[in-house]
């Protein structure tokens, strides 16, 4: 039997359920079940033809995230590029080649990461209070002023400076981004645009890839500038268009502005009858006031209480879990590749066939794994496979003087990438943005997304330790490292991760106020909007309310 929602105010035990009944009305209620019901039986191809215009401003938002998958590819991948070595670097005899020195790779790489982790605090009181459309295009306003730092940098300190302001705004689109897509999408798409960050975040891999290869040959100073100052392009473009986006109707409700919310859905959804605008309203006006009742609060502070914890652990470690499985030494590897003796050329152009392979899998998880599999099941799975990969990678290290051996740990090193973005990679992004809750998504993805940013402030400061010649220069030993790390999420995802796959943030709510087993959530029956007369067994929330 499922258990009932219960809290309590000064020692009496009252159904949360009922609470938010009397609060909300019993119109708001009805309404409130009959977008839950909607959201069920929508499937994907209905909702894509039905509601085509949300789709459309959820991909424009998230073509922001494009800049920075462009700039993080773009410094990581400069390290093996002749010209920005000999400009920013110093001649090295021990390689017979220009190279940076490990401190100020790991300053450089860590830079923007930086800077993305106090714009995404930063974005997590924004938006709350301006919405997320006139955050983002503050953004987009800010970093085309800061762009101008690092095309023209004349050394590392300036160059420096420059990474960590064009990180905040890139903070703000990346936590702003997948927020926007769950909260205006119906819940059969929900999973499809909230990792299209991660394929915008890939977009911009490839972009920047095909850019370094094309100029990988070029001696001059635009061999490095050009790929700098093509960044100015996006904020041009999408200025213009995302002044027109509609701002979500959740966070219209958070504000209570209710008749700007369904004026909102009812851009949003052109095609919806007013009785399913209304439906939709009433379920969002439902769950906002469930979890008020459920004294889930809108601060920082509240993501740490009682069972917001569980939740903001889970998008945490799901985020960052993106480092744990390697990404920094298997996704970006065209520097692995040049220590294990590739050359200059065939490095970048197995950096192109890689992100071009990480764009193919996500187009596949799309396809073959969303659909039919659970997130949690997808993600664990994805984790054990990766483990494996990197422990090959580490140990046919002895080899590497064979150029065949070489090879094979390359393509050990690409179809990690594959493995990442049919899973980790894409679920990454997808999970935080539908593990908290509605009152506090915003906050629970800067969270995670911060958690994200020091896994990979350290994972940064650490891999050009492990790979430079210079240094401890661990060359391929160093997926030993990265498979241990990826062992210890495969444990941590088989007993936290629940499973989110088909539930509605209502259910959500009400799965974790009740302390359900992560392995039990995919089987667990909430009976939401249940008879309220109806006696079933009452147990004591997690929640307290003043």
């Amino acid at each position: 039997m499922s258990k009932e929602i219960s809290t309590t105010i000064h020692g009496e035990t009252l159904d949360v359920e009922r609470i938010v009944e009397k609060s909300v009305g019993q119109e708001i209620r009805e309404q409130a079940r009959g977008g839950a019901e909607a959201e069920h039986n929508l499937p994907p191809l209905e909702a894509i033809r039905k509601y085509p215009w949300t789709l459309f401003w959820c991909l424009v938002v998230s073509m922001c995230v494009v800049m920075e998958g462009y700039d993080t590819n773009l410094l990581n991948n400069f390290y093996a590029y002749p010209t920005f070595a000999k400009k920013y670097g110093h001649w090295n005899e021990g390689t017979n080649n220009y190279q940076l020195d490990a401190a100020w790779q790991a300053s450089l790489v860590n830079a923007a990461p930086v800077g993305a982790f106090f714009g995404t605090l930063l974005n997590g009181v924004l938006v709350p209070r301006f919405g997320h459309i006139k955050v983002l295009i503050g953004a987009l306003l800010s970093l085309s002023a800061f762009i101008f730092i690092v095309f023209f940098s004349p050394n590392t300190t300036v160059l420096l400076v420059g990474e960590i302001l064009c990180g905040l705004p890139w903070g703000i689109f990346t936590t702003t981004a997948p927020a926007y897509a769950s909260e205006v999408l119906p819940m059969s798409l929900r999973v499809y645009m909230t990792s299209w960050a991660n394929m915008c975040f890939i977009i911009g891999h490839l972009i920047s890839a095909g850019v370094l290869a094309g100029l990988v040959n070029n001696t001059t100073q635009w061999a490095y500038r050009i790929p700098f100052a093509l960044q100015w392009f996006w904020p041009c473009v999408l200025i213009p268009v995302i002044f027109f986006a509609p701002d979500t109707p959740w966070h219209l409700v958070r504000v209570e502005r209710h008749e700007d919310a369904l004026k909102s859905l009812a851009r949003l959804r052109p095609k919806a009858t007013e009785t399913e605008l209304h439906d939709a309203l009433g379920l969002i006006i439902y769950t906002n006031d469930l979890e008020h009742q459920l004294s889930v609060g809108t601060s920082y502070w509240d993501c740490f209480k009682g069972f917001e914890l569980r939740r903001t652990e889970i998008a945490c470690m799901v985020f960052a879990g993106q480092i744990f499985t390697g990404l920094n030494f298997a996704y970006n590897s065209t520097y692995f590749f040049q220590q294990i003796g590739l050359d200059p050329t065939t490095t970048y152009h197995l950096n192109v066939g890689g992100t071009g392979m990480g764009l193919f899998a996500t187009i596949m998880c799309w396809i073959f794994v969303m659909p039919y599999v659970g997130r949690r099941t997808a993600y664990l799975w994805g984790i054990f496979v990766m483990t494996i990969l990197l422990m090959l990678i580490g140990g046919l290290n002895k080899k590497t003087e064979n150029d065949s051996v070489a090879m094979a740990q390359a393509v050990l090193a690409l179809i990690w990438t594959f493995v990442f973005q049919l899973s980790s990679g894409q679920l990454g992004w997808a999970i935080p943005a539908e593990i908290g809750s509605t009152r506090l998504r915003q906050k629970t993805i800067c969270l995670a997304r911060n958690a994200y940013a020091i896994a990979n402030i350290v994972s940064g400061v650490l891999q050009p330790y492990f790979m430079n010649p210079t240094e401890w220069n661990l060359k391929g030993y160093t997926g030993f490292i990265w498979g241990g790390t990826s062992f210890f999420m495969f444990i941590w995802t088989y007993f936290r991760l629940p499973e989110t796959k088909d539930r509605t943030f209502e259910e959500l709510d009400l799965l974790f106020a009740k302390g359900v087993p992560a392995r039990k959530f995919s089987t667990y029956n909430t009976e939401t909007f249940r008879d309220t007369e109806t006696g079933t067994e009452k147990v004591q929330s997690h929640a307290s309310m003043a």
